[in-house]
């Protein structure tokens, strides 16, 4: 993969050249300006990082004069909204504030290059990832962290525990780990115990015989039986009735579950992804949680940090939910006025990524003028949630 930087600080350019050069898949061209980029890259280029603020012509006029041609990152020690804000329109998909990590920029080349060969490989598909697709629309390093433990853990077979507020993507991180496990050409199946109301919880969980109760006319699989060979994930797992835990951790250890109803010992062979926003440690303390089970099911724990703490997907996110609501509805063409993009960026999002998506959904929908001003969003309204 041909990445060219190019970027006024030798100390930064110098830099980068020799990190990103110890990855055998990237070769490295460096320029000190964009007005030399301009007189030498040429189509044999898959990706451009350019700072923002450079002298003679700056980051925006670059990517303004490459018209499209290329993908681009842009890094810049002296962001601000409005530089962010015009980036996004004309395209770019990564804004990397320095100071960073360059396993952070490492993960966004590696990114850009996958949504390429993808693009390549089936040139009509060429619509955006969405939130159950096991692909991230951005990162932040905030994020990138988790996704470096997720990324680990996922190539073992052991139980992985999502924490984090409601809204964060944690089933998107169940499908992360599971698209990057062994088991991935295998199912995935998702189960809320919170949407199941606790008398059925057993038998959607671990299926039931024919006879086992009044309407059971005949045999059902459960969610194990579903997953099997593939990947399940438990999510609010802090909702499951302690009568069940028993059974969940016996399922777990020794590799077996009974139908409701049978006696017939079925081997699983399941991973297991849970996830909660609840302080299971609190529960566990009042009787609530079964100690051994949540040692069982946090082999590695993974925390994902809410929106609030990773700003810079706002701008991304909310592109691409703009584009695939006008797509979808056959809309006129939408943008974000300044002034909405800085009540974006302002706001604390309690909901985090699952109230964004609505909101953006919203405005796009209800906006009567092509600017989405900050009205529309009604943010103001939603800030007694963020009090």
């Amino acid at each position: 993969m041909h990445v060219v930087i190019v970027e006024d600080d030798i100390n930064m350019r110098k830099s980068l050249e020799i990190a990103l050069g110890e990855y055998e898949e990237f070769k490295i061209s460096t320029y000190k300006s964009a007005i030399d980029a301009l007189k030498k890259i040429d189509q044999n280029v898959d990706l451009i990082v350019t700072d923002i603020n450079m002298p003679g012509m700056d980051g925006i006029e670059f990517i303004k004069k490459l018209d499209g041609q290329y993908d681009i990152i842009v890094i810049t020690g002296n962001a601000t909204l409005s530089r962010a804000i015009e980036s996004v329109r004309l395209g770019v998909k990564d804004f990397l504030t320095k100071p960073f990590e360059i396993e952070t920029l490492v993960e966004a080349i590696k990114r850009h290059d996958k949504i390429r060969t993808k693009v390549k490989e089936n040139p009509e598909k060429t619509e955006h990832t969405n939130e159950n697709d096991g692909d991230f629309v951005a990162t932040s390093p905030e994020l990138d962290k988790a996704l470096n433990i997720a990324k680990k853990a996922a190539k073992t077979d052991v139980s992985v525990l999502l924490l984090g507020e409601s809204g964060v993507g944690k089933e998107l991180f169940a499908n992360y780990v599971h698209k990057n496990s062994p088991r991935a050409k295998n199912a995935f199946v998702a189960i809320n115990m919170a949407a199941i109301p606790e008398n059925l919880l057993e038998s959607e969980l671990f299926g039931y015989e024919k006879g086992a109760f009044t309407d059971a006319t005949s045999e059902k699989k459960g969610y194990f039986e579903v997953a099997n060979g593939g990947t399940l994930f438990l999510d609010e797992i802090g909702e499951m009735p302690i009568m069940l835990q028993a059974k969940l951790l016996r399922v777990i250890q020794e590799r077996v579950m009974v139908r409701v109803g049978g006696t017939k010992e079925i081997p699983i062979d399941v991973r297991i992804v849970s996830a909660t926003n609840a302080d299971i440690k609190k529960s566990i303390k009042e009787g609530r949680f079964r100690e051994d089970l949540y040692y069982r099911l946090n082999t590695i724990p993974v925390e994902i940090p809410p929106l609030r703490q990773r700003k810079e997907e706002i701008l991304p996110i909310d592109e691409m939910v703009l584009a695939r609501v006008i797509q979808k509805y056959g809309l006129a063409r939408r943008y974000f006025s300044e002034e909405a993009i800085e009540s974006l960026m302002s706001y604390r999002w309690p909901g985090n990524i699952r109230e964004l998506i609505s909101v953006v959904e919203r405005a796009v929908i209800l906006s009567d003028s092509e600017a989405i001003s900050k009205e529309d969003l009604f943010l103001e309204s939603r800030s007694w949630f963020s009090a």
